[in-house]
């Protein structure tokens, strides 16, 4: 009972998640930029591989398509890291992270960093086909099972 209200507590009267964090002095964006870099790897290498494939069914496609994307959110990622280097001083910050405002006057670097910024636009779909992608497969394993179990 006391671990429930223990609990319920993080739920009810939650605290700063400081799910945003900045990388340490330039050791952290090495690293993070070497993971875009591995993981830009893994996607080409997941696409290649379902396209060399037998793999037929919208499944298969719906996870190429999730390939694409989180390749273009990648570069996207990646380039907005660099570019965030030359940006931090120029940000003001008002009432946190998400009314943030650059001051101008508007250069290439912080009209680049303002656009990577909207990354989202491409991992939400992504996920959204990684979803469909994944639930296609699953349903048409399970056909094929109910298949095989009435012969």
């Amino acid at each position: 009972m006391f671990l429930a209200f223990f609990f319920s507590c993080f739920l009810i009267l939650p605290a700063n998640a400081w799910a945003l964090q900045s990388h340490g002095a330039p050791e952290g964006l090495y690293v993070h930029q070497m993971a875009h870099v591995f993981f830009f790897l893994a996607l080409v290498y997941l696409y290649w591989d379902i396209s060399r494939s037998s793999f037929s069914g919208r499944g298969w496609v719906y996870l190429k398509i999730f390939c694409v994307l989180m390749l273009f959110w990648n570069i996207v990622a990646f380039v907005g890291h660099a570019v965030a280097i030359h940006i931090d001083v120029h940000i003001v910050p008002e009432a946190g992270y998400l009314h943030s405002r650059i001051q101008g006057p508007i250069t290439l670097h912080k009209a680049i960093f303002f656009i990577t910024k909207f990354d989202h636009l491409l991992a939400v779909p992504a996920l959204f086909f990684l979803y469909i992608g994944m639930r296609s497969l699953y349903r048409s394993s399970i056909k094929q099972h109910a298949g095989k179990a009435k012969r």
